[in-house]
């Protein structure tokens, strides 16, 4: 036996390097980072009410300021993933931590609407420098395979994290301070992690990274935001020139993007992902089921304080069980996933999370928080099988070196999903609301008559400071009509998972079990 086989049978009967006490450090500063973004999510839905009565944001605007951060995030999420793979991941992370503390600052302090939904904007650039930095700098850390897997359990348990911490931390701040309150929480650990991740956070750049197209970049932005545009004017406003024109250039735009991508040999987008039926389906299943959260979310947070007149604390305690539910969900599905097949064990969740959906449907003014609690509760626990095993059929339906991209894709489709369904759900809901709204007392001025129109916080305001029975009926009128938004909402949603469950049954049912593969 020659030497050099020596070396080489050596060499793959040695253990991968194990972790040592400064990966698990550095390991503790990433997980800290998403543990803010997470968090940033959940503060922003319970200040949404304050932000409404404070800035005197519309309804188009409150979805706006909802929805840049998640937009810009999904938009920039490959980009920065490439980026890190130029300039070091490190580098990025730190320069994204960075960028997230000071644009909390700017976004805590906003004097307007405007400046809000531009400071959200940079905070979502900033964020999407943080995800996938510190994804490719787990694997790089973690050589092990157990030790990996523990490290990205870690690292998700505290992004699920962020969905418990946030309304507790919410709710608190809110409860004593102004809305700005809740955007500082981001600021010290983004601070002590730029002062740590230099320190046990190692650098690591791909030598082989392909070349990023900015041009692409930019063509991709303007064609969502074009889109997105479009329709949460024609859903606020009805037909007019501006939003139409928008449509139709978020479309060309769209169709110049895919067809430059066909091109390009280092695309930012690999459009041939999709010739894939699986990759598709489970693609489009997935970004329909973050969409609807989203609106549903959104809705359930000012159900609770501006329908059920409870205080950001008590609203934020009322979240609890259903975040708790949804991280069960995505506990169980694996277990399940060994004996049941995917497509069967998915639309079983799907049918839970309608059954929620209806339940929602039970909620009225005068009462319905315990259905409010059960149905959010069962919606969020019957994500968990599309969730957890979508993403794996999407990533085990391409060839093993092209996992990276789908995986990318999947990331990006969930982020964007959940930011187009706040904006297209909550569009739809926002014109249910004043069709509802259009017979309001003769006694109203035309400015109290828009203010009630426009949203229900606004309309709360308004009401509170009219005199005796006429305020109490402007209130009744708003909460009701408000309730007739959250009731279509939630059936739009079970409608469109009903079907989404049909098709995946349909299309997906000779996937074998877990148990059956092995």
């Amino acid at each position: 036996m020659t030497e050099t086989t020596k070396t080489r049978e050596k060499s793959q009967t040695e253990s991968p390097r194990k972790a040592t006490r400064k990966e698990w450090l550095g390991l503790a500063v990433l997980g800290m980072t998403s543990l803010v973004v997470a968090i940033d999510l959940f503060v922003m839905l319970l200040a949404l009410p304050k932000i409404s009565q404070d800035l005197h944001a519309s309804e188009t605007q409150l979805l706006w300021i909802t929805d840049m951060y998640g937009f810009l995030l999904a938009g920039f999420l490959i980009t920065m993933g490439t980026l890190g793979d130029h300039i070091g991941r490190r580098k990025v992370l730190l320069l994204g931590s960075a960028a997230f503390g000071a644009t909390s600052l700017l976004v805590a302090f906003s004097q307007s609407a405007e400046m809000l939904i531009f400071a959200r904007a940079l905070l979502g650039v900033a964020g999407a420098m943080i995800a996938p930095a510190a994804l490719s700098l787990i694997r790089h850390m973690f050589a092990d395979p157990k030790e990996n897997a523990r490290a990205i359990s870690i690292w998700l348990s505290c992004l699920i994290g962020g969905s418990i911490v946030g309304p507790l931390v919410g709710g608190v701040l809110l409860e004593h301070f102004w809305w700005g309150s809740v955007f500082l929480v981001g600021v010290p650990p983004m601070v002590i992690a730029l002062l740590l991740g230099k320190k046990f956070l190692p650098e690591y750049k791909n030598p082989d990274a392909a070349q990023l197209h900015f041009p692409s970049v930019c063509l991709s932005l303007a064609a969502i935001l074009s889109l997105i545009y479009g329709m949460t004017e024609l859903a606020a406003y009805g037909w007019q020139v501006l939003p139409v024109v928008a449509l139709l250039v978020g479309m060309l735009l769209s169709v110049v993007f895919v067809r430059q991508q066909r091109t390009l040999p280092d695309p930012l987008l690999d459009v041939t992902l999709f010739k894939k039926p699986a990759f598709t389906l489970m693609l489009v299943a997935m970004l329909m089921n973050t969409m609807f959260p989203g609106g549903v979310m959104v809705l359930s947070t000012q159900y609770l304080q501006l329908v059920a007149g409870l205080s950001p604390l008590q609203a934020g305690l009322w979240m609890i069980p259903a975040m708790l539910a949804s991280i069960i969900g995505f506990q169980v599905s694996p277990s399940l996933a060994r004996t049941i097949r995917p497509a069967y064990l998915i639309a079983l969740g799907l049918v839970c999370s309608i059954i929620g959906l209806l339940i929602l449907c039970l909620t009225n003014v005068g009462g319905g928080l315990v259905a409010l609690l059960i149905g959010f509760a069962l919606f969020n626990l019957g994500s968990g099988p599309l969730v957890t095993l979508g993403t794996g059929i999407v990533i085990g339906s391409v060839a093993p070196q092209r996992a990276g991209a789908a995986a990318a894709v999947s990331q990006t489709g969930n982020e964007f999903g959940f930011a187009l369904g706040v904006a297209v759900v909550g569009s739809i809901g926002a014109f249910v609301y004043r069709m509802q709204t259009t017979t309001l007392p003769h006694e109203l001025s035309a400015d109290a008559t828009h203010a009630v129109q426009e949203t229900l916080a606004t309309a709360v305001s308004t009401g509170r400071n009219l005199p005796g029975k006429l305020g109490s009926d402007v209130l009744s009128i708003a909460r009701n009509a408000f309730v007739q938004e959250y009731h279509t909402v939630a059936l739009l949603s079970a409608g469109v998972l009903a079907i989404i469950a049909v098709v995946i049954v349909v299309m997906l049912k000779n996937l074998p079990a877990m148990a059956e593969k092995n």
